[in-house]
């Protein structure tokens, strides 16, 4: 366990503004993190759990508390059959690309369109991660977790988990660390060469495949990536020779909007009077009778193109307007600045207030 002071978390985080953690604990076993997130209880301190920092918007001023960073590693395959699939274990800091790389080579299928998500494996339950069609609840079997309330080490079932869109049961949103801290996952795969069938239709025309269509799985793998590429989606380290801004970001910083009857049908409305008669939104109709929109869509015809607000500090992604982009020297304030006129001006053009995707450290939208 190695505790540091006064560390800047902006190095930390993919968006790479913030400031400083009073006190910086990172943890590399089961044990040192079960142990620090006591240690932090006890003392009533305020915690933050930190995993790859891909999802995280953190005040300038910094967290006054305590920063748990999870740095634990390990896969360990409990089963690997025709029968039952392949069932892996995975330690909640180990980085989630490598798990799906690894997924892929081992002809174990079920995750391949989440090629490329950055952050660490903890955090894909919690935000129930999903990208081209596939969500992790699909194949999410338990999540080992431990409860600050209870103070003990539990495990949540799959259908336990209260997996919706974006959301789950440990997701708390309000950067104080939440009732659970996630252990370790289990994962239940198919065990196959090909992919599972694919659910989104610009990944399957560049496959030249019909939606539904199985592909190998190292061919999935590849066009999601070269899909997130074009989109800025595969992170770039601050201290590559020739950094692209572009991934300096939180990933989508917006979630899409799901609508009840009334509200799509207001939506349909303006986007009637605002783009013409012959102009629809594009929408899916949900389980629960709901409507999901694309929030991209929106920002776009909202008047928020790629590029919006270059040079900086802040702006919109170059390569997708879902994305809000640190140009090099953004502060957080610079990041809430953009998102907030953007959301503003969603909300004013189609009466569609935006959600944040990313969780807010000490600050609000």
């Amino acid at each position: 366990m190695d505790v540091r002071h006064e560390v800047a978390l902006a190095a930390l985080t993919t968006m790479h503004v913030g400031g400083p953690a009073a006190r910086l604990v990172t943890v590399t076993t089961t044990d040192e993190l079960v142990d620090a997130i006591r240690e932090v209880d006890d003392a009533d301190e305020a915690l933050l759990v930190l995993g790859g920092g891909s999802n995280l918007v953190v005040a300038q001023e910094g967290f006054a508390g305590t920063v748990v960073h999870v740095a634990t590693t390990g896969v360990a395959v409990e089963s690997d059959d025709s029968c039952g699939g392949a069932n892996l274990r995975v330690a909640a800091g180990e980085p989630w690309d490598e798990v799906v790389a690894r997924a892929v080579a081992e002809g174990w299928a079920g995750i391949e369109a989440l090629s490329g998500i950055p952050g660490s494996t903890g955090a894909t339950p919690i935000q129930n991660v999903g990208a081209y069609g596939q969500e992790v609840s699909q194949t999410v079997a338990q999540v080992r977790v431990w409860d600050r309330q209870r103070q003990e080490v539990r495990t949540v079932f799959g259908p336990e988990c209260g997996f919706a869109y974006r959301d789950s049961r440990f997701k708390s949103g309000d950067g104080k660390g939440g009732r659970y801290v996630v252990l370790d996952v289990v994962f239940q795969l198919r065990v196959g060469d090909l992919s599972e069938p694919l659910a989104y239709a610009d990944l399957a025309a560049q496959l030249g495949v019909e939606v539904g269509a199985r592909v190998p799985l190292t061919d999935a793998r590849e066009a999601v990536l070269a899909q997130r590429r074009r989109r800025g989606m595969v992170l770039d380290g601050p201290d590559a020779s020739a950094p692209d801004h572009d991934t300096w970001s939180c990933g989508s910083f917006f979630t899409n909007p799901v609508l009840d009857d009334a509200g799509f049908i207001d939506l349909e409305r303006r986007v009637h009077d605002r783009l013409g008669a012959d102009v629809t939104a594009p929408s899916w109709t949900q389980p629960d009778g709901r409507t999901k929109t694309v929030a991209a869509w929106l920002i776009e015809r909202a008047g928020f193109g790629r590029g919006y607000g270059l040079p900086g500090p802040a702006a919109l992604s170059t390569k997708h307007t879902l994305a809000v982009t640190n140009r090099g020297t953004a502060s957080t304030d610079d990041v809430l600045d953009l998102a907030r006129e953007v959301r503003d001006g969603v909300e004013s053009a189609f009466g569609v207030r935006l959600v944040p995707e990313p969780t807010l450290v000490g600050v609000t939208l």
